[in-house]
This record gives C-alpha cells, structure tokens and sequence, in this order.
C-alpha cells in the first residue's frame, strides 16, 4: 500500500507502508531525488532498495539482530493523514519483533512536503519497564546522474571508521568524491551535509543523530546485490542520517527524538 503527498505548488511524496518507507520524493518543479532499484519489489516482504529505509534497532551487522533490525520490514500502520502534505506512521512491537528483541517500544515516523524540502521525524517510545539499547538511522539513497560527478561537502576533518578497512581515518577531503566501493561511519558529524552535481544541490540537515553514513557498494559488490539494477552503483549514493557509534541507551517511559530535513 502506497500513500501520496502533495504540496500546495505541485512537489510528490510516495510512502510505502512496508516499512513506513519514503520511495519517491520530486520537489516542485524538480526531477526525482530518491534512488530506487527498477529490480526491488514493492509487493513483496522483502526490504525495499532504495528511497529512505527506517533503520531499527539495529544498523548494520552492528549486533545479534538481523541486517538492519526489522523496521524496514514491518507493515507500519498510518495513524495520521489529515492534510495532503504530512503522514504520521507508527509501528509498535508485536509478536514478530519480540521474538528477536524483546523489548516493548512505539516508533512514529512524521513525513511533511513542502515545496522544495522533505522532513522526515523518527520518534522511538520505550512503552516497557525496563531500559533498552538500540541504533537507528535513515539510509537515505539519493538518485544521480553520474556518480563519479557527485560531490559531498561538509564532512572535512571529521573522523570516521571504514567499514571496509576495519580502520578508523580522519576526512581530510572537502568534497568527498567517491571513486570505489565506500562505506564510511562519520563520527560525530556536522549537522548540514550537502551532495552537489552539476546541475543542482540537496541540503541533508540532522538533528539528535550523531553520525553520518556514506555508502556506495561499486561496480564488484553491486553486481552481487540481487535486488539492485546492473549498473544501478553509478546512480545512487547513500548519505545517511544515523545513531550508530554511540547507541542510544533508553530508559522505560522516556523517548529518543530525531529528524532529517532534505532540501533542493
């Protein structure tokens, strides 16, 4: 199931229930910004690949828990869509959920549009009596035209751990250009990340998440992920919002707030 945003001069929005996850976003009078896979299936259980996945409450291999937790795999319920520019989806751990991790929790996630930007809200409630532990984040893939042309600013002499290497570095480029396979946890990132092409700019600014994500798996690793389109590494780049190297230690009855605003 699919709900439709619109704003007042004509920017979209496509939120997949599965997952409470964002598929299409086209600013008004601008071209589509979201990656997503032409190969990934949107009728089936199976992650999606591409747009914006809700990462919980794992990241990664990060932990005991499948890849990336479960977020993205549940069926969210839409609790709220009043207005034709914002949605407020909730999911709340059921028999599935515990039988990974069990804890009791409500996760919201608040989707506004407005004409050129797209905010995007996560709220993790612990509905239990006891505290647990958990990362999240929000694996944004933007869509591009040439990935070898992208450019990413903001992100210099900040230190981050190579997934790939095992090592940890310090970001001496301002932009990153990506060239090869990368995977990169930004530690304690700046708040306002941009990815620039040639003809345009996209603003990720954060807030109450500490890190940043840069992923792009290249040429080898791409043409091993089933549900990702030959070819499909040169027009994709994840610039992702995350609570990671720090996780959130969250006591019972209290609340985690954070958010990501895209802006063209």
């Amino acid at each position: 199931m699919i709900t439709n945003l619109t704003s007042i001069n004509g920017a979209r929005a496509q939120i997949a229930h599965h997952g409470a996850q964002v598929i299409s976003w086209i600013p008004a009078n601008r071209a589509e910004q979201l990656f997503l896979s032409k190969t990934s299936p949107l009728d089936t259980d199976q992650a999606i690949r591409g747009g914006v996945p809700v990462i919980f409450p794992q990241f990664g291999a990060f932990g005991p828990l499948p890849k990336h937790g479960f977020a993205r795999d549940q069926i969210w319920q839409l609790r709220q869509s009043e207005s034709i520019d914002r949605a407020v989806f909730e999911l709340r751990d059921n028999e599935a959920t515990r039988a990974i991790w069990p804890h009791s929790f409500l996760a919201e996630l608040t989707i506004t549009l407005s004409d050129v930007a797209l905010d995007i809200d996560l709220t993790i409630h612990n509905t239990g009596t006891s505290e647990f532990e958990f990362s999240a984040a929000l694996h944004t893939y933007f869509r591009v035209d040439q990935i070898r042309d992208v450019r990413i600013t903001g992100l210099k002499n900040t230190r981050y751990r190579d997934s790939i290497a095992g090592t940890e570095c310090l970001e001496l480029a301002d932009p990153v250009i990506i060239k090869e396979h990368v995977d990169r946890i930004y530690m304690q990132a700046p708040t306002h990340v941009e990815v620039q092409q040639k003809h345009q700019r996209v603003v990720i600014q954060s807030k109450g998440f500490s890190d940043t994500v840069v992923w792009n798996p290249w040429e080898k690793l791409g043409a091993a992920i089933a549900d990702l389109e030959p070819d499909g590494y040169q027009h994709m780049v994840c610039v992702e919002s995350a609570a990671i190297t720090k996780p959130i230690q969250l006591s019972a009855g209290l609340i985690w707030r954070a958010s990501q605003r895209l802006a063209c």
